[in-house]
């Protein structure tokens, strides 16, 4: 499920972002790379303790901002992540060559099997083109 965000920036100010389809949750990044982890961190929050909105899709979006969209705003879907407190063990099947590469890379990185396979998957659903 994603939601439309409308982002928009004034000079001398962080990015502001905000969902109409969800009144009342909103968020700021200070750089452009941060605004798709701090919306999904917003929406995660907010529907928290409530039944995600039914999203309405861009068009419906891009017809209630059009004023601000020709100031300059911009819109961008950022996926709703449920649960992102609870760890869940999952068992994957890898060819062993590809395995010991992936497990080289998280060791160069600092990081477990795990964590590097949640921040690939992160960014390839972040950004999946």
């Amino acid at each position: 499920m994603h939601y439309v965000a409308v982002i928009d920036k004034d000079p001398d100010s962080a990015y502001g972002v905000r969902f109409p389809e969800v009144p009342g949750c909103f968020s700021a990044a200070d750089t452009f790379g941060e605004i798709v982890q701090n919306s999904i961190e917003a929406l995660s929050l907010f529907f928290e303790d409530a039944e995600p909105a039914h999203p309405r899709g861009i068009d419906f979006v891009r017809e209630q901002v059009a004023d601000e969209i020709a100031d300059g705003a911009v819109l961008m879907m950022i996926p709703y992540v449920r649960d992102r407190k609870r760890v869940v063990r999952v068992n994957l099947s890898l060819e062993k060559g590809f395995l010991d590469t992936l497990d080289e890379a998280a060791r160069m990185r600092g990081m477990t099997r795990s964590a590097f396979v949640e921040k690939a998957a992160t960014r390839e659903i972040l950004d999946p083109a």
